[in-house]
C-alpha cells in the first residue's frame, strides 16, 4: 500500500461512500482520496442482501445522487437495480479506480503533531498495514456484514426443516412449493413474504407485534405524468422534490397529530384487505408512527399476496419450536418446512473501527454529535448516518457537501484540522430517537447528541439543508487550527 498522505480516506464503498467520494472528486479534482472496502465488490447493503424481492422502501428519486437523475419510470426498485445504478455511479463519477477491495479498517489513530491519521489496515489474506490521511470519512453504515441479531429460539435443534437468516441466504435456494414460516414485521419481512409467497405452498408470516404497513405506489404518478410533457432535466428535480416535501410534510403531521395518523394508516391497510380481516390485531401496533418505520409496500404486493390467500399473518409470540414447526403461546402450531428469522439487525458504530488520539483510545459513548457530522474531541473525522424517517441518500449526500465546504475552508485560510469541542452545559439525549429493537439495543455503544444546535441531531431534510450547505462553516463550537511547525 501505497506511503502517500491521502488528503480524504473514505471507508466504506456503499451508497454514502461512493457518493461522498463522488463529490470531493467534482469539487477537488486534485485531491489525493481513496476508498477501502472489507468486501470484494461495491454496493454495501446492495451486495451484500441476496433474499427474495431486496429492495428499498425509499423511492429513487431520493434515494438516488442529487448528481446522477434516476431516468426509469419504476421508483421503487430492486436490489439488483439499486447495485447496477451504482456501478454506473462509480464508473462515471471516475470514483471506481479509487476504490482497493478486501480492506477493512482495523483501527486508525490521530497524531496531534502532524495532524494526520495513521490507519490500520488488513487484507483479505490476514496482512496488515497501514495508510496516512488529513481526513477521514467514515461510511460504514450502522449494522454488522458479518452477524446478524438473531435470537435463539427453545426447541430449534428439534425442528425438521430448515432456518434461514435473510442477511445470509443460501445462493440458488429452491423453495417452490414449500410452506414458509417468517418471524419479524420489519421492513425485511415486509419485502420478503409476498416475494416467497411466488413459489411457496403458502407463506405465514409470524410476528410479536405488527408494523404500520403503506401502499406506495411502484411507478411515480407525477413522473410518469411528466415525462410526456417535459424534458427529464426537469422531471428529475421536481419530482424528487415532490418526494422530499410530501415526505417531510407527513412526518410532521404525525409526529403532531400521531393518533390520528396511525388510525389512517390503518384503515388504508383495511381498504386493501378483505372485508371482515382483523385490521386492527394485525396492521395497528402499540407504538406511534415513526417511534418505528413505517413500512412500504409497493403497489400493495402485501396486501394481495394476503387477498389471493397466498399469505397469512399471525400476531402471536413463540412458545418453542416443534419437530413439524413452531408452536405458539396460544397453542397453535405453525406447520414450517422453512423458517426464516428476520429478526434484524446487529448495530456496527463506525464500523468496529478502534479510534485513538496520540494513542489514547477513545470511548464512542463519550462523544456528542455535531451537526449529525462530526463527533466532539475528534479532530478531522465524518461520519456518515442517514435518516430514520426518509431515504439514507439525503442526508449522506448533505453530509459530502458539508465535507467539501470543510475542505475548502481549510485551504482557504490554511488549516490542517478542525475539531467540535463539547460545550458542558448541553444536555444530553440519545443519538437516534427511534424505539426499534436493533437501535435501544445499541444505544449505550453509541454517541449522543444535544438538546440545541450544533448538537442536535434532526431528522429534518429541509432544516438539514440550511445546516450543512447554506449556514456558515465557522462556529463558537467547532475549533480550528495548524499544524505544529
Amino acid at each position: 500500500m501505497s506511503t502517500e498522505i491521502l488528503d480524504v480516506l473514505i471507508v466504506g464503498a456503499g451508497l454514502s461512500g461512493i457518493g461522498a467520494a463522488a463529490e470531493i472528486r467534482r469539487q477537488f479534482p486534485a485531491k489525493k482520496i481513496a476508498i477501502l472496502e472489507s468486501r470484494d465488490r461495491l454496493g454495501g447493503t446492495w451486495d451484500l442482501f441476496r433474499y427474495p424481492g431486496i429492495r428499498s422502501d425509499s423511492d429513487m428519486y431520493t434515494l438516488g445522487f442529487k448528481a446522477k437523475p434516476w431516468r426509469k419510470p419504476k421508483s421503487i426498485v430492486d436490489g439488483p437495480a439499486i447495485l447496477n445504478y451504482l456501478r454506473e455511479m462509480a464508473d462515471e463519477s471516475g470514483v471506481a479506480s479509487t476504490i482497493q477491495y478486501g480492506k477493512r479498517v482495523e483501527s486508525a489513530d490521530w497524531s496531534s503533531a502532524r495532524c494526520e491519521w495513521t490507519v490500520t489496515v488488513r487484507d483479505r489474506d490476514g496482512n496488515t498495514s497501514t495508510l496516512h490521511t488529513r481526513f477521514l470519512h467514515l461510511c460504514t453504515g450502522y449494522y454488522s456484514y458479518t452477524e446478524a441479531y438473531r435470537p435463539h429460539f427453545e426447541g430449534e435443534a428439534d425442528f425438521r426443516g430448515q432456518i434461514i437468516h435473510p442477511q445470509f441466504w443460501p445462493e440458488n435456494f429452491d423453495y417452490t412449493g414449500r410452506r414458509i414460516v417468517v418471524i419479524g414485521s420489519g421492513a425485511t419481512a415486509i419485502t420478503l413474504v409476498p416475494a416467497l409467497a411466488e413459489k411457496a405452498a403458502h407463506v405465514t408470516q409470524l410476528q410479536r407485534t405488527p408494523s404500520y404497513v403503506v401502499n406506495q405506489p411502484g411507478v411515480d404518478p407525477w413522473a410518469r405524468v411528466l415525462s410526456k410533457i417535459l424534458p427529464a432535466t426537469i422531471v428529475y428535480p421536481v419530482v424528487r422534490w415532490k418526494h422530499i416535501l410530501l415526505t417531510s410534510f407527513f412526518y410532521r403531521l404525525a409526529r403532531k397529530y400521531p393518533r390520528w395518523f396511525g388510525q389512517r394508516l390503518v384503515d388504508l391497510a383495511a381498504e386493501d384487505l378483505p372485508k371482515g380481516y382483523d385490521v386492527a390485531r394485525h396492521f395497528k401496533p402499540d407504538y406511534n408512527p415513526w417511534d418505528q418505520r413505517v413500512c412500504a409496500a409497493p403497489d400493495g404486493d402485501l396486501f394481495q399476496a394476503i387477498s389471493k390467500g397466498r399469505v397469512s399473518i399471525v400476531t402471536d409470540t413463540i412458545d418453542r419450536f416443534v419437530p413439524e414447526g413452531i408452536k405458539l403461546n396460544s397453542g397453535e402450531t405453525l406447520a414450517a418446512d422453512i423458517v426464516v428469522t428476520a429478526t434484524g439487525l446487529k448495530v456496527l458504530p463506525l464500523g468496529a473501527i478502534q479510534l485513538s488520539l496520540d494513542g489514547k483510545a477513545v470511548t464512542l459513548g463519550d462523544s456528542m454529535v455535531y451537526r449529525g457530522v462530526m463527533l466532539s474531541g475528534i479532530p478531522n473525522l465524518v461520519l456518515t448516518f442517514g435518516y430514520t424517517n426518509a431515504s439514507w441518500t439525503l442526508r449522506a449526500d448533505l453530509i459530502a457537501a458539508y465535507v467539501c465546504r470543510l475542505l475548502d475552508h481549510f485551504d482557504r485560510h490554511g488549516y490542517h484540522y478542525a475539531v467540535p469541542i463539547r460545550d458542558s452545559t448541553v444536555g444530553e439525549m440519545p443519538f437516534i430517537d427511534f424505539n426499534s429493537g436493533y437501535v435501544l439495543r445499541a444505544l449505550e455503544g453509541l454517541p449522543t447528541q444535544g438538546d440545541r444546535f450544533p448538537w442536535r441531531v434532526h431528522q429534518t431534510y429541509l432544516r438539514d439543508l440550511g445546516v450543512t450547505r447554506f449556514r456558515r462553516i465557522t462556529d463558537p463550537a467547532l475549533q480550528f487550527g495548524r499544524a505544529q511547525s
